[in-house]
């Protein structure tokens, strides 16, 4: 059975479920194309390969634990262990390469979004578990791709990856080779949506051809291996060293950029999960765009014709010249409609864009709050999250950051759009015909009126100061005391401004309600900030989501924390081999001897040294005949 999504139009048939040959039409000429190829047939049948893969990586995984199957079964030996696809909470390393392998995985999600692909059929209220299914059935698809990039085993990982990745490129060339257009946009659509997971399908071939030259020079002794994941990473050091080191007289200058917009911190890497999360995000923008402007096409061919059928109607009436100005009316309209529409696409996608590296700078601000023990800025039933919450968090922050935004570029849209038909039909068109004397005049008015609202509050205000409150304390104080002066007077004026301020009220509420609405459409797609008010905060369940994943972020990657246990790491294993007999000749021959009568005299006089005050506070040395 065909599925329909964002991707494929009405009337778009360009593949089926069951048959490797497909059709894909043309909505501009009108011909068909033969597809070898079905995207969707080969998903299902890529899960075989994937498998194979997993369990070849699965075997090269040893177990921690030895089970009793392992002394049944003698041939596993500790194989067989959980592959890890990425590392969702400390990973430092290849966070470009993961990322990029998110991107790989970009036109499944806008299919999963568009609820397009549905592996099975069912009824209407069992769609969350369709769906779900079909969630899980792409990631077993992708999965390779992250498996071989963490495994420890990187000759057969990158080959595997390798080729697996290869494979995916040669059918998605294929099938766009094939068809280029007929979809999205017309002419050559396929190639505009698919181009950004063929670059990072490219890229991934190229990490892994790395990842074989790199191991193979290893593995021939021409290079020295890498030690692996690090329980404490190089920044984390270099972080906990910043913090004891004294810090410096005087700062350097920094430049507008720094202070202004980005400061770069050498001791600060984001995770992998972060990177990913934000090159997927990017690149389903992307797509959604691009689906926007067919839609946009299609939307604008169709004004036209109605225009053109107007005209046609309009000219073989009777009444052309009553009906004229409707015409130029539509017309005008028309016009008005694509300028908007294509001037807030830009303006709503720059916004968007900017939210995705925004969001980033807010995660490293608040990673480096949380580290310094800063818990002021979260509400205060924020500040103590469940564990639970924070361990599920950490799970739906990457697809909930990719919905929160596509969905927030939407209705971003939309709304920009309705306030620039406003501005345009209020201001820009009087202004063009000729009747900007009576758009002044009315601005004019509005603004008088909003200027002696705000200047009535003001001198409220004014007045208060200066006839209702008792003089100031003491001279240096900044202000007055709350505390009443003329009371008759102060009952009095309340009297008579009551009546007036219920009026003021009134405009006073319609200016909130209008402030709510923009910045809520603002910052729906912010995840990292709640738009709900004061007490209302649980009520967000992106906000929480947000505060689950940096808790827990911070209590896993908190250098102070990593570097406390990594130093008691290191101690333990040096007692360890001091203790065993294996060892022990080893360990004395390695390191110095160094006496304790010498360590303490070399800590005295260091101490004696940065304090000189402790010299006089001292016990005196009397000589061995003297009496006390």
């Amino acid at each position: 059975m065909e599925q329909h999504s964002a991707f494929t139009p009405p009337g778009d048939h360009c593949c089926t479920t069951k048959m490797l040959s497909a059709k894909a039409w043309d909505w501009q000429t009108n011909v068909t194309c033969d597809n070898s190829v079905d995207m969707e047939l080969f998903l299902h049948y890529s899960l075989i390969p994937s498998f194979v893969i997993i369990l070849v990586l699965s075997f090269l995984e040893r177990r921690v634990k030895r089970k009793q199957i392992d002394e049944k079964w003698h041939l596993l030996n500790g194989h067989f262990g959980i592959v890890i696809p990425l590392d969702f909470v400390g990973t430092f390393s290849n966070r470009w390469s993961f990322g990029f392998a998110f991107g790989a995985t970009a036109n499944k999600i806008m299919f999963l979004f568009s609820e397009g692909y549905q592996p099975l059929q069912a009824p209407h209220w069992a769609q969350a578990i369709v769906l779900l299914i079909g969630g899980i059935e792409v990631g077993l698809s992708y999965f390779p791709f992250f498996a071989c990039l963490s495994t420890e085993s990187q000759i057969t990982g990158s080959v595997l990856g390798f080729f697996y990745s290869f494979t995916w490129f040669i059918v998605t060339t294929t099938y766009i080779w094939q068809c280029p257009h007929g979809q999205v946009m017309g002419d050559y659509g396929k190639i505009i949506i698919y181009l950004p997971s063929l670059f990072c399908l490219v890229f991934l071939l190229g990490r892994f051809a790395l990842m074989f030259v790199k191991a193979l020079r290893v593995r021939l002794k021409m290079d020295v291996p890498n030690e692996g994941n690090h329980f404490l990473e190089v920044h984390h050091a270099q972080h906990v060293r910043r913090l004891i080191r004294k810090p410096p007289a005087r700062q350097a200058q920094k430049s507008w950029f720094q202070r202004k917009v980005y400061e770069w911190d050498p001791c600060f890497l984001f995770p992998s999960r972060m990177i990913g999360t934000s090159v997927l995000t990017l690149i389903c923008l992307y797509i959604l765009i691009v689906i926007e402007f067919y839609f946009y096409n299609q939307a604008s061919q169709g004004g036209k014709m109605l225009k053109n059928r107007f005209e046609e109607y309009v000219n073989s009436s009777n009444d052309t010249v009553i009906m004229m100005p409707i015409v130029l009316q539509l017309e005008e309209f028309i016009n008005v409609i694509q300028g908007v529409w294509i001037f807030t696409i830009f303006a709503a996608s720059l916004t968007c864009v900017s939210y995705v590296f925004h969001i980033l700078a807010c995660y490293r601000k608040h990673i480096k709050r949380l580290w310094a023990g800063e818990k002021n800025f979260l509400p205060l039933r924020s500040r103590e999250p469940s564990p639970s919450q924070s361990v599920a968090a950490i799970a739906r922050y990457s697809g909930w950051q990719i919905a929160y935004i596509l969905w927030g570029y939407l209705i971003l849209h939309v709304v920009q759009f309705l306030f620039g038909v406003m501005i345009m039909y209020s201001f820009i068109l009087p202004i063009q015909h000729g009747e900007g004397l009576e758009v002044a005049k009315g601005l004019g008015i509005a603004i008088l009126t909003i200027g002696i609202a705000a200047g009535l509050m003001i001198t409220q205000i004014l007045i208060a100061a200066s006839f209702f409150l008792q003089p100031k304390i003491l001279p240096d104080d900044k202000q007055k005391p709350l505390a009443l002066n003329n009371r008759k007077a102060f009952h009095n004026f309340n009297y008579f401004l009551f009546f007036y301020n219920v009026l003021l009220g009134l405009g006073a509420c319609l200016f909130r309600l209008l402030c709510s609405v923009i910045l809520g459409t603002w910052l729906i797609a912010r995840i990292d900030r709640t738009i709900m008010q004061k007490g209302y905060e649980a009520a967000d369940m992106g906000f929480n989501t947000w505060i689950g994943m940096i808790f827990m972020d911070h209590y896993h990657t908190n250098p102070t924390l990593l570097s406390f246990c990594h130093i008691l790491l290191i101690k333990t294993i040096k007692k360890k081999l001091q203790e065993s007999p294996k060892y022990c000749s080893f360990y004395n021959i390695s390191e110095a001897r160094v006496s304790t009568r010498a360590r303490t005299r070399w800590l005295l006089s260091y101490t004696l040294l940065n304090n000189p005050s402790l010299t006089a506070l001292r016990k005196p040395n009397l000589p061995k005949n003297s009496c006390v």
